[in-house]
């Protein structure tokens, strides 16, 4: 997937958000987002069907609704940076570049899946794309990145880590002792707080002891940002001032993405402890494809016909990818012993 795109001139500065300003990208760069969030969504409904089917086992988070935050945050970071995330993490490996094929045979644990199908939906890892992956112990993955931006200010390298994490996550005690850390240290880290509202299925408000997490660094002298992450481009712009910040030698950086899933918290999760006019409500006002889809027609970016062709070529490029993934064989019984140890012969 070419990404280059994604990285366009933007027509005026991230910082500034005064609503008369200037758009704050360019045409084609408002295309590539509408593209690259359509293809996270249209992805993840294939996932829920293909796991209704029983076509993809074991644990399943999806992350439709949250497309503008991996979209936005993406574009404003470089090829050659890294990204860590949870187990939610099918859209941060597709953005990253990692092909739509692999990751669905993964999912289905095939021999063409990124991980040849031993780590499936949470354990996606691509290192040529700079995705550390995704992880399935809550938190894990924090001081993870905390420790890949450690890496690289010790090489005196100018790149930066995005570490994705959940407002549930943001209770555990790795994440303050990562902060503590990457805050000495002045490590080259952006900690991201995806805030969908519900840690598996308790709200913010019943969880936490003040619920603008934006603030949870400060003791640690992290600056934080909140940011709307129902909106690609506010997502862009606040990226971009963060990775500023981390890119400059200044430290971390904390951002609070404000965003909402539309499924429950895994394929096996009911979601009964919120009700349907809820989420109808967050689709119908704050939908963050509709949202771009109003943007660009409202510029004059495209029309109806070219929007609808890329939906088209998106759920092509899906459909390809479930059929890999259905006639992708199964990995050889041998694979059950193989990437286990180091390799130590002759050592």
């Amino acid at each position: 997937m070419a990404r280059s795109a994604a990285k366009a001139k933007t027509t005026r500065k991230a910082a500034d958000r005064s609503g008369d300003a200037a758009p704050l990208v360019d045409d084609d760069l408002l295309l590539e987002f509408y593209r690259r969030m359509l293809l996270v969504r249209r992805f993840e409904e294939k996932v829920g069907q293909m796991y209704g089917m029983g076509l993809i086992g074991g644990f399943c988070h999806l992350y439709i609704g949250q497309e503008a935050v991996v979209v936005g945050m993406d574009s404003a970071i470089r090829d050659d940076d890294a990204v860590i995330t949870s187990y939610r993490c099918h859209g941060h490996a597709l953005i990253r570049g990692v092909e739509p094929k692999a990751v669905m045979a993964e999912l289905t644990g095939r021999a063409g899946g990124i991980s040849q199908g031993k780590g499936g939906s949470m354990h996606i890892f691509d290192l040529e794309h700079g995705f550390y992956g995704g992880h399935g112990i809550v938190a894990a993955q924090v001081p993870l990145g905390a420790g890949i931006a450690f890496a690289q200010k010790y090489k005196e390298t100018d790149n930066i880590t995005l570490t994705f994490f959940g407002e549930g996550a943001a209770n555990q005690g790795q994440v303050y002792e990562a902060f503590n850390m990457a805050s000495l240290w002045k490590l080259p880290v952006v900690f991201v707080i995806e805030n969908n509202q519900y840690a598996m299925g308790t709200s913010i408000a019943r969880a936490k002891a003040g619920t603008e997490l934006c603030h949870r660094g400060e003791a640690f002298g992290i600056p934080g940002i909140q940011v709307d992450g129902m909106d690609v481009e506010k997502v862009y712009a606040g990226t971009q001032e963060a990775v500023a910040h981390a890119r400059s030698g200044e430290g971390p950086i904390l951002v609070e993405m404000q965003t909402y899933r539309y499924r429950g918290h895994s394929m096996s999760d009911p979601a009964k402890y919120r009700t349907k006019d809820e989420v109808q409500k967050m689709r119908a006002e704050h939908d963050p494809i509709d949202h771009l889809r109003a943007t660009i027609t409202a510029r004059g970016a495209a029309d109806d016909d070219q929007l609808k062709q890329i939906d088209k070529d998106v759920k092509g490029s899906v459909a390809e990818a479930a059929e890999f993934a259905q006639t992708s064989p199964e990995p050889d019984l041998a694979e059950l012993t193989s990437d286990i140890y180091g390799d130590t012969a002759g050592g």
